[in-house]
């Protein structure tokens, strides 16, 4: 029902549980029953739901934006820029109101869960406009990681995009390997230099070529596999250092 793009996941079970699905003129109350729309008729709420044809999209989110589908105060969401998609889609991830750049959408939730689960965790790969400028011993700490209130980070690739004395300020590179809540503003934070502005620039091998703030892009097929296929690499590389 979630794939099909009838509510999210929580929301199905909900129906599910309160009597609302019907598979081929029963009602279904068991949370995890299997139906496959090809072959099963499915109704919730009376309705028949059919599958949704996959749907995956890159999106360069602007600042002050939310990364959801609704929000109780009222503030823009990313669901706002997609409401000429007939289908549902959602954000993979998240970034933070104040954070503005890469962010992929899509239907497909088998997908957006290889791409999120920690075990193949994409390298994201950040700007960060921070005040001061940092010493490269500064830097050297973030590459090595530092300690956080929920412990050390991991390693990460950092470098210098440009500085500006004038205004008292640096533009950072880093790449992170592992996703933590804030993790980008708390580390420089960290090293006592402060994010003024953040943006995502690329997420495994995509990037925000051609694709204009608050504007997106349907990804090609090879676009997916790619990131698939990086997905599971990083996987296999994570087993392979545990296991070691």
């Amino acid at each position: 029902m979630a794939r099909a793009g009838i509510a999210s996941r929580r929301k199905c079970e909900e129906l599910i549980l309160s009597g609302q699905v019907e598979v081929n003129g029963e009602v279904v109350r068991t949370l995890g029953a299997k139906a496959d729309p090809a072959v099963d008729e499915i109704k919730v709420a009376g309705r028949v739901i059919r599958a949704e044809n996959k749907l995956y999209f890159a999106f360069n989110k602007p600042k002050g934006v939310i990364t959801s589908a609704h929000d109780p105060q009222g503030r823009k969401v990313v669901a706002d820029y997609f409401r000429g998609v007939k289908e549902r889609v959602y954000p993979v991830g998240r970034l933070d109101y104040d954070t503005e750049g890469l962010l992929i959408v899509t239907n497909d939730g088998d997908f957006a869960n290889k791409l999120t689960h920690p075990s193949g965790h994409i390298p994201r790969t950040y700007h960060a406009v921070v005040k001061g400028i940092p010493h490269g011993t500064a830097l050297e700490k973030l590459a090595q990681g530092v300690r956080l209130d929920d412990g050390m980070t991991a390693p990460a690739e950092v470098e210098y995009r440009d500085v500006d004395p004038d205004k008292n300020e640096a533009t950072i590179e880093i790449t992170l390997y592992e996703g933590r809540n804030r993790q980008v503003r708390r580390m420089f934070e960290a090293i006592g230099h402060p994010v003024k502005r953040l943006r995502r620039v690329r997420f495994g091998s995509l990037t925000l070529q051609g694709i204009p703030r608050g504007k997106y892009r349907e990804l090609k097929p090879e676009e997916v596999r790619e990131l698939l296929a990086e997905a599971g690499r990083a996987q296999a590389e994570r087993s392979h250092k545990v296991h070691k």
